[in-house]
């Protein structure tokens, strides 16, 4: 299984950025899948999971209304978008992919990526 993030970058306080995640090696359509996060010298943070079909998503009070989690299954591809990107949004942003909603939400992962780095500079 290989699951690899990209999108990553340094930008400014209230610039947006797409974060993608590919995954191959299994079937995509078959996993929850979430973003999680983790800032240096802090504890790894859920951020979103998207149910199978995508019908259905949750997402963190830190980032509730200002990131969308969604996911192409004919391109077994996950995104994130990140809007009004804050300094506290520096971290490395990792994909994953979980058995069920539960499992996500308590950060139970089957599989994870790499992570992408995202700074944001004040």
């Amino acid at each position: 299984v290989q699951v690899v993030e990209s999108g990553g970058d340094l930008v400014q306080a209230g610039a947006s950025l797409r974060l993608s995640c590919t995954v191959s090696g299994l079937t995509f359509s078959n996993y929850i899948m979430g973003w999680f996060r983790q800032a240096p010298g802090k504890e790894r943070e859920g951020v979103s999971c998207i149910t199978w079909n995508g019908g259905t998503t949750y997402s963190e009070d830190s980032v509730k209304c200002r990131f969308t989690i969604s996911r192409d299954n004919a391109k077994n591809t996950l995104y994130l978008q990140m809007d009004s990107l804050k300094p506290e949004d520096t971290a490395m942003d990792y994909c994953a992919a979980a058995v069920s909603i539960a499992s996500c939400r308590r950060q139970e992962y089957a599989y994870q990526g790499q992570g992408t780095q995202v700074i944001v500079s004040s």
